[in-house]
Formats: C-alpha cells, structure tokens, sequence
C-alpha cells in the first residue's frame, strides 16, 4: 500500500501534464472575482467570532427586501451599542478614491480598473436596514472590511477598515443606544433567508437594474469596470471590458 502511495505521489510530482493542471486552476482561483470574494467574507467572518458572544450577535450573509429591491449583506453585528452593517471587499493593488465617489480607481502599471465605491454602496445596505428594522439610520453603522493588502489611498470618515482591525473598531463604540438588541436579532433571523429561489430573485433584480443593453456605459456586477456589446462564435452578447481579468458576460 505504501509503495502505492509513493508511485500515486510521484505521478504528481513529475507529471508534466498535471502539474499544467493545476498551475492553471491556481491560476484560475487566483483571478476568479467571486471565489476571491468569498476568501475575503469568510477571513472577516472568522475576525467577527472574536467579539465577546454576551454582547454582540454576528449575522451572516442576509438578504432582505426594501423598496422593491433586494440587498445582500455580508455581515450585520447586533449589539446595545449599535448595529454594524458590514461589507467586504477583497481588493488588491493600489486603490484610491473617497467616500463620496461613484468609483474607486485600481492603478495597475498604465492600466486602471474602476470599482463601485462600496462606501457608497454600503450605504444602500444601511438605508434598507433601516427602513425594515424601523430604526433611525444613525443606530447603524456603516462599515467596509478591506481583508487584503491592498495600498488603499482613500479619504473617509472612519468607514473604512482591515480584517485585523474591525474588532478594535466595533468594541471601539461604548455608548448604548439600543435598548431591545435581542428583539432586533430575533426580527433580522426571520429576515434571513437562503432559500434559493430569493437568491436567485436577488440576482436577477441586480443584473435588470445594471444592464442595459443599449448602452456602452453600463458597469460589471463582478468588477465594476465597464460593459459593452461584443460578437462571438455563437453570436453577439455583452460582456465586461476588463476581460480576460474578469469573464463576466449576459445573453442578450
């Protein structure tokens, strides 16, 4: 069985062909937006578990519905002083904008790459909590997570954090301003919902309010960089101007 194993090991090893393989799907996993997205959640979800269980209440991955839209949270923290609305964003290179910004900008070397201010789009978040909890939006805190190490140059008022520092942030609030924390919890848990079906509503509410296809000015769901109408093999499609570093594409 031993010498089985090792003959198994060594294929792997000196097999040029398989060594391509996965030198490719690194590769792939390295450049796949969504899968680095999920990385990024679930390092700041792991951070959240270390804020002390008997005051705060960590939920994770919410969708809810306000004014005819649905949001999707990353992270919402629930405590006396105060609910966190947190979005994660797993960037890498030099970024710099503001809070006010519609796009940050990626410099990469002649290259820039826009990105949707997730400031900006936090905020949404904030303002569905808000109206769906029936409580003021001063209460809840807008939070954006930035796990990588990424060379951010963004000017903001205190929104923006690392994984390794949103703790110390969150516990950083010490005034109570929220007397029924546990109603709060109660009410978001009913709220949550990872029922396919509202997922997928989810997400096609997102690609009928980005894409128009008559337009070339339209932004990328995935990487927020540019879309536009292309030709193919199997005919026309509108696919992402940041390709082949985003692969985003939608039928028309």
């Amino acid at each position: 069985m031993k010498d089985l194993i090792n003959a198994f090991i060594e294929q792997l090893l000196f097999n040029p062909f398989i060594i391509m393989v996965y030198i490719f799907i690194i590769i792939y996993l390295l450049n796949d937006s969504y899968i680095i997205g999920r990385f990024g959640e679930h390092w700041t979800k792991k951070e959240l578990t270390k804020l002390p269980k008997s005051k705060y209440t960590v939920l994770n991955n919410i969708i809810i519905h306000s004014n005819n839209a649905y949001h999707q949270i990353d992270h919402i923290v629930v405590s006396g002083y105060g609910i966190f609305c947190i979005e994660t964003k797993q960037y890498n290179g030099y970024i710099t904008g503001n809070k006010y910004d519609k796009y940050w900008i990626r410099h990469f070397g002649k290259e820039i790459i826009r990105y949707m201010n997730p400031i900006r789009q936090n905020y949404g978040h904030v303002k569905s909590l808000s109206d769906v909890l029936d409580i003021e939006e001063t209460k809840i805190f807008n939070i954006v997570c930035i796990p990588s190490r990424a060379n951010l140059n963004i000017k903001h008022n205190g929104e923006l954090t690392r994984n390794y520092t949103i703790v110390n942030k969150i516990l950083s609030y010490r005034d109570i301003i929220i007397d029924n924390p546990d109603e709060i919890v109660k009410k978001l848990k009913a709220l949550k919902n990872t029922n396919k079906k509202k997922k997928q509503e989810h997400i096609n509410y997102i690609k009928k309010k980005i894409i128009n296809k008559d337009s070339n000015t339209n932004i990328c769901p995935k990487c927020g960089s540019g879309l536009k109408k292309k030709s193919g093999p199997y005919g026309a499609f509108i696919g992402c101007t940041n390709y082949p570093r985003c692969k985003y594409t939608e039928k028309i």
